[in-house]
């Protein structure tokens, strides 16, 4: 396969390599992710992370094990693992169906690259859609409030909420953003806030406590984010904490965007309540770990509940802008979720 790079991936040599996005901001560490274990170890510790990330991650995998000489049953058996690597972020399911129909043509090591290399460039390109399209909904002067990580570390391209929100700011109408810490792996403490750094964009950095503070003092324009999996009535799972700034946006009368790919959308999901909800280590919450080691804080026994994701009902979102269009909230309230013809 060619060489490829792209602010989190890179594939070299026949080997595909990730940058850790638990080491980040103090670390800048590219780790092999060549084996199947490599990844899914890769993916349960969001060492690698972001819904189109993963889904990636896996396809050029899969693609690069092809060209290494794996066999096409073997490669049905990989495809099974990569596919249960993440079961919220449907992007994952997306990509892989995708590289399934590869992996059954005649010349399957070819088609699989091939597949691979489209998806990235997909990516690149739906991405640019939906910033394009997310940079016309931002009044001049705007103060953003945006949670998790939704830029180009979580995406082939420039990203989509941070992109949306990076592309306003290049046509001067966004003043500050607002980075929610996002707990309890506080991945808008860390890749955020350094994105939006690198990026020149003034932003100040809150606890997740805070926002409804900060909303209540009129300090926040708008909420944007991103999705891991959008159910075919409009409800979207994304990043724990999500829902709650939902609430709160519609109690103080703030719009709340999403901002995602189409590949998150999961028209074989009716609504949330289908969606799966990874639950993660009880070591996330009582503590905290990171290049710098590791603290416990809780009880050695304390008990933990510790979801990845929430899920925020349509009824609470302003609007869904996709690579294909903005899905508007009279649309789905009709039974239609599709987007705005001509955007």
């Amino acid at each position: 396969m060619q060489t490829l790079h792209t602010t989190s991936l890179r594939v070299r040599d026949n080997q595909l390599w990730i940058l850790d996005q638990q080491a980040l901001p103090q670390q800048q560490n590219w780790l092999d992710a060549s084996s199947v274990d490599a990844l899914v170890g890769h993916i349960h510790a969001l060492r690698v992370r972001g819904a189109p990330l993963i889904g990636l991650s896996a396809s050029l995998l899969l693609a690069l094990l092809a060209e290494n000489g794996m066999s096409r049953d073997a490669l049905s058996q990989v495809l099974t693992v990569l596919r249960a690597a993440r079961p919220t972020a449907v992007n994952l399911m997306n990509n892989l169906d995708r590289m399934k129909l590869a992996l059954a043509q005649e010349n399957y090591v070819a088609a699989l690259g091939t597949e691979a290399l489209r998806l990235v460039e997909e990516d690149k390109a739906l991405c640019e859609a939906i910033v394009r399209a997310g940079s016309e909904r931002v009044p001049r002067g705007s103060r953003i409030l945006t949670h998790c990580n939704t830029g180009g570390l979580a995406t082939a391209g420039v990203g989509t909420a941070i992109g949306v929100i990076a592309r306003a700011f290049e046509q001067g109408k966004v003043e500050q953003v607002w980075v929610g810490e996002t707990r309890p792996l506080l991945q808008g403490g860390r890749l955020t806030a350094w994105e939006l750094g690198e990026l020149g964009i003034p932003n100040r950095l809150i606890c997740d406590s805070m926002a409804a503070a900060l909303m209540a003092q009129q300090q926040v324009d708008a909420v944007w984010v991103g999705a891991d999996r959008i159910a075919a009535n409009g409800d979207v799972a994304n990043k724990i904490g999500t829902y709650s700034l939902a609430v709160l946006a519609r109690y103080h009368h703030i719009p709340f965007y999403v901002a995602a790919p189409h590949t998150t959308l999961d028209r074989h999901c009716p609504d949330g309540s289908a969606i799966p909800i990874e639950q993660r280590t009880a070591a996330e919450v009582t503590g905290v770990a990171g290049s710098f080691g590791q603290v416990q804080w809780a009880p050695q026994n304390a008990q933990v509940w510790n979801p990845a994701f929430d899920v925020t009902p349509a009824a609470l979102i302003s609007g869904w802008v996709l690579d294909t269009g903005v899905v508007t909230p009279e649309a789905v309230a009709a039974g239609c979720f599709q987007p705005l013809a001509g955007v």
